[in-house]
């Protein structure tokens, strides 16, 4: 049977257990081990493949570990290592990524469950033979009070501040081996705490656990944490000294995060789906890890998966479903002209030249949009090359992919019909305009609102990628009078309008939008008007008994228009 694609799967055991399409990373324990480094920290944007490098890791060190899992893969190669480390030691190994709540005590509650459920791993302590009552009476103190689901964890702040080093202890004691110390997603609790505004407490007890954890704890063989951000030392790192940290922008590692184009050429042919690499190609490479170019393995999984049930099926924008994009809406709130000219870049498929700080704190992201650079960078959500390593690091950034050039448009679009309804007496003149055959005032206001916002030009977008980025913001306009049935695409002749209005007043309004890309803004209102008559777009609404019918042609070129009307 074939192996199935790994759509959603984090647990590493399940890819020999279920059958699942592995993309071999596992020489990256070789890599961690021959690079030594006493705590690790590992900064890549999501659905990246941190999760399942942390089960990767945990299944080949952990005592007790089923050494069958990694048969055929490249790590059993080095045969020196896999009888020196495989199966060798205790392994902790949590995930904060759910270490959330409205409130400072509801998410310390989710992370001493976090840490607790995890100690209810290792209930053979209660009966070591190594440890004495005062190590078992620690432990007790780590695990749920009573077998129900009601039963609660008896961890005081103070256990709880403690509980990791408390734990790493008890199991190098029993095992008479120092313990391999996993935390995944280790920045989620104070993303989360910085939006329901319970940072600093936050701040202070991650500070209180990772400092007990991983700083001069002699039970601790090394540690390995993943996130997204690389928080500053001064936040949740203070006085640890032993720590590597590994970016997007380091040499070191950049292959065993995504996928590499080898990667993809093995999965495309394993599946029969060789023909897709230049869509898949477009739409979800693009990102450079080090010296590196990697696809989003969550897209490109999610895609082929969908090819193997539907071989028509398109490109989808995967990974910006899977979280909030909140950081790219307040940017836009806040943004200055000057940044709004750089996203226009970003989105026409230009590079800009930024200073990025690889270390900040949440509080730091909201201070200035030089930080939100820096911040959209280490996210994905731009990628980019390194000019010069100085202390303030310089980068060539750009948009990776259509993927994402997809998701700031709708950004820019979303943003972009907020604010010109927050002005109702402006769009209510300009929608009113239609119904009235007042071309004139319709361009002039249309030419004011394309200068406010954020257009697309470039060259490489095709024509009609470009026209329905104005479409969409002609659309979101129109739709702000709510007694108006708009409708887009709508089928209303022998073919599509792009936009169809019938008002209160029994006024019909069909609208053909062009993109000119050489600029004649005339020829391409003519040749929308004319597409109106050939396709009969206006009988629809003729039928549905409209006593009036008003057809215009409008033409964009980068932030000009035209209007004219039939």
């Amino acid at each position: 049977m074939r192996e199935k694609l790994p759509v959603g799967i984090e647990n590493f055991e399940e890819f020999s257990t279920e059958n699942f399409y592995y993309v071999d990373k596992t020489l990256f324990i070789a890599e961690l081990l021959q690079n030594w480094g006493k705590v690790n920290l590992f900064t890549r944007p999501r659905r990246f493949g941190k999760s399942l490098n942390m089960s990767m890791l945990k299944c080949f060190f952990e005592v007790g570990g089923d050494p069958t899992l990694f048969d055929g893969l490249k790590i059993i190669r080095e045969t020196e290592l896999c009888e020196r480390y495989m199966g060798r030691f205790p392994v902790i190994s949590i995930s904060l990524k759910n270490v959330d709540g409205r409130s400072f005590e509801s998410a310390s509650a989710a992370l001493r469950t976090v840490i607790g459920n995890e100690a209810g791993r290792f209930r053979f302590l209660r009966e070591s033979t190594v440890l004495d009552q005062e190590d078992k009476n620690s432990y007790h103190r780590l695990i749920k009070v009573g077998a129900d689901s009601c039963s609660v964890y008896d961890m005081t702040d103070d256990i709880l501040v403690d509980s990791l080093k408390t734990l790493t202890r008890l199991l190098s004691r029993h095992y008479g081996q120092k313990v391999i110390l996993l935390i995944d997603e280790y920045d989620v609790p104070l993303d989360k705490a910085f939006q329901a505004g319970y940072y600093d407490e936050m701040v202070m007890l991650l500070r209180n656990l990772f400092g007990n954890a991983l700083k001069t704890n002699d039970s601790l063989y090394f540690a390995v944490l993943t996130g997204c951000l690389r928080i500053s030392r001064e936040s949740i790192f203070t006085g640890l000294n032993n720590l590597k940290v590994h970016t997007v922008s380091d040499v070191r590692y950049d292959e065993f995060f995504g996928f590499t184009d080898e990667d993809i050429d093995e999965m495309l042919d394993f599946y029969g789906l060789s023909a897709y690499r230049p869509v898949i190609q477009n739409w979800y490479d693009g990102y450079r890890f080090g010296d590196v170019n990697v696809y989003c393995p969550w897209d490109v999984i999610n895609y082929c998966d969908e090819l193997l049930a539907d071989p028509t099926a398109s490109p989808k924008n995967y990974w910006a479903n899977t979280s909030g994009n909140d950081l790219i809406l307040r940017m836009l709130k806040k943004a200055d002209q000057t940044t709004k000219d750089e996203l226009e870049e970003l989105l026409n498929g230009e590079k800009i030249t930024k200073s990025i700080k690889q270390e900040l704190t949440y509080r730091e992201i909201d201070d200035s949009a030089e930080n939100v650079w820096s911040v959209l960078y280490s996210t994905g959500y731009l990628t980019g090359k390194h000019m010069e390593r100085t202390e303030a690091d310089i980068f060539r950034l750009w948009i990776p992919n259509h993927e994402i050039c997809k998701l700031f448009s709708d950004l820019v679009q979303d943003w972009f019909r907020e604010v010109t309804r927050s002005d109702s007496a402006r769009i209510n003149r300009f929608c009113a305009a239609f119904p009235d055959g007042d071309a004139a005032v319709i361009q002039e206001m249309l030419h004011d609102y394309l200068w406010d916002s954020i257009s697309v030009r470039d060259t490489a977008v095709r024509t009609n990628m470009k026209e329905n980025f104005y479409h969409g913001m002609l659309l979101g306009l129109l739709r702000s009078q709510g007694n108006w049935l708009v409708k887009s695409n709508a089928e209303t002749g022998e073919g599509y309008s792009d936009i169809s209005v019938r008002t209160l007043d029994r006024i019909g309004i069909v609208i053909e939008l062009k993109y000119a890309d050489d600029g004649n803004l005339g020829a391409a209102c003519k040749e929308a008007l004319n597409q109106i008559e050939e396709k009969k777009y206006a009988e629809g609404l003729k039928r549905r008994g409209t006593k009036k019918i008003i057809k215009y042609g409008i033409a964009f070129c980068e932030k000009e228009c035209m209007v004219v009307m039939g």
